[in-house]
């Protein structure tokens, strides 16, 4: 494996090269022009034709090694999130790769730089699709839903957007590699549902006249209550978490609040758990507009789908991790991470593995992250990727033939995943309010 391992490092200043400039450029979910442009440019100058994502930022190129076999799925994810407080945050967007998505763009274009040294395909067969992915971080909800509205997108994640267009069709397995503080291999992650929430009261003077309004911002302060107060119901295995942020509280201080608007998830460990809560929460939402006489509008969307991650590719991946970059210590294990990835979307559907690779700390999405060792992240988390390729597709590609074949994927095909979580979604006012005093709540 030396002359894998020796094709990347011949591209090592590009990669680290790469790592800066997006750390340097950092732009949200389905605004990553710049770091899509960057991208694009580097897999052109490499000698890859790409398929451009219509409309949108991201893209991908198939590599066909000539030899029949299975195709594998790698990627790298284009966006940042937004934290403000980071010393390093874009000052106008506040936009900053507090997520370590950087070294996963760095380590895909060193992925595909090495792919095309001489004699790296020689021992593999089958095809490669490598994607450089849009929006996985689940933020700037009214921003997406307002895509959504435009026809622009379908889905407010990146890969589940991808895989709705087809750009993933005839892959058989899929595997990306997440930057944390050190290697390791989970079980996977929860899912969730998105809820843009809006309450919707009567404005009035707030010191002439506030008892002609109804306060919206008093409804939401409420609701946030009272999702607190159910937070004992929910069953520890399920992993609920339900994280409310105001993203609208009024329009001006001497008026009572007449819209006021919220962004939230509902996460769980499954499908069934995910639904079971988010019912009790757009209970405790409605029965807080009401009390307050208010009106509320829950748009709920499919978020993402709980990850697991293949236990037969977990495997493969702890083997790379031993043929490739063995002087990291690879920590294995079971457990359900409590975050969401659109890689869960995949797994409805096809075996993946979502591990990590060293390289960050501090604070995933806070403000005192950094990737403080870019080999780690970057140069050698593309070796790590590329010693799962070799193992996937050696000896005609049977490892991965085999993977997808016995894997049994929580749903027959993307037809019917899509279609289930379309049906997860729910728009509406949840109140009528009836001209006798009483009130339908829903």
């Amino acid at each position: 494996m030396e002359y894998m391992i020796q094709a990347v490092e011949k591209y090592r200043d590009m990669i680290l090269e790469a790592e800066r400039f997006i750390w340097a450029h950092p732009e949200t979910g389905f605004r990553e022009k710049v770091t899509s442009a960057y991208m694009e440019e580097k897999f052109r100058a490499l000698g890859y034709d790409l398929i451009m994502a219509e409309g949108i930022t991201g893209f991908y190129t198939v590599i066909d090694t000539g030899r029949p076999g299975p195709e594998v799925l790698v990627m790298g994810e284009l966006d940042s999130v937004i934290c403000p407080a980071h010393p390093e945050a874009d000052p106008v967007t506040g936009a900053v790769h507090s997520c370590g998505h950087n070294a996963q763009c760095a380590a895909l274009l060193g992925i595909a730089a090495a792919l095309t040294e001489p004699g790296v395909l020689d021992e593999l067969s089958g095809r490669i699709r490598l994607c450089a992915v849009p929006a996985e971080e689940l933020l700037e909800i009214e921003y997406r839903s307002k895509l959504k509205e435009e026809g622009k997108i379908r889905y407010l994640g990146g890969k589940t957007e991808f895989l709705h267009r087809g750009y993933f069709d005839d892959v058989d397995v899929a595997f990306m590699v997440h930057t944390s503080s050190g290697y390791a291999i989970r079980g996977g992650s929860v899912g969730c549902i998105t809820k843009k929430i809006t309450y919707k009261g009567t404005a009035a003077h707030a010191g002439g006249s506030p008892w002609a309004g109804k306060n919206a911002l008093y409804a939401a302060t409420c609701g946030i209550g009272a999702i607190n107060a159910i937070r004992e119901t929910f069953a520890e295995p399920d992993i609920i978490r339900v994280h409310p942020i105001i993203t609208h509280g009024g329009d001006m201080v001497n008026a009572i609040p007449e819209t006021v608007t919220l962004e939230s998830y509902v996460r769980g460990s499954s499908f069934d758990a995910i639904t079971r809560a988010n019912k009790k929460v757009n209970r405790a939402l409605t029965g807080a507009a009401y009390s307050i006489g208010t009106n509320i509008e829950i748009v709920d969307a499919p978020g993402y789908g709980p990850l697991h991650n293949a236990p037969a590719m977990m495997e493969l991946a702890k083997e790379a991790g031993e043929l490739m970059i063995p002087q990291y210590p690879m920590d294995v294990s079971s457990h359900i991470g409590s975050g969401s990835t659109d890689m869960g979307d995949l797994s409805a559907v096809m075996p993946v593995i979502h591990p990590y690779c060293g390289g960050g700390q501090g604070t995933g999405h806070g403000n005192d992250y950094y990737i403080v060792d870019p080999v780690a992240a970057c140069v050698d988390c593309a070796k790590w990727q590329l010693g799962m390729l070799y193992l996937l597709l050696k000896d005609g590609g049977v490892r991965a033939g085999t993977i997808a074949a016995e894997y049994k994927a929580p749903f027959a095909s993307k037809e019917e995943y899509l279609a289930f979580i379309d049906s997860l979604g729910c728009s509406g006012d949840r109140i009528e309010y009836r001209e006798d005093g009483t009130a339908v709540l829903r």
